[in-house]
């Protein structure tokens, strides 16, 4: 004879939704490349500055694809985003 679980039971044991993470997009001005870069990150806009402000003061020159790859020992999700021009 099969055991009969009660739906209850199953509700109580499932673990609820991990709550999404919202996703914030930056605007890097001017690096010593003097280039403009977009980037993407979980990081909320206090937490991103923290970290620029750490970055800037152990280096001399500033380079918004480098800054990126020390974001990502905080977020791994981070990424530069790459805005070219089209003409038609």
């Amino acid at each position: 004879m099969a055991k009969a679980i009660s739906v209850t039971a199953k509700t109580k044991n499932e673990k609820p939704k991990p709550k999404r993470k919202e996703t914030f997009y930056y605007k890097l001005f001017f690096d010593d490349n003097e280039s403009v870069n977009y980037i993407k990150s979980k990081l909320n806009p206090k937490q991103v500055a923290k970290y620029l402000k750490a970055y800037e003061k152990n280096r001399q020159k500033f380079y918004n694809k480098e800054f990126v790859q020390y974001l990502k020992k905080y977020d791994k999700y981070s990424q530069i985003i790459e805005i070219h021009d089209i003409s038609y």
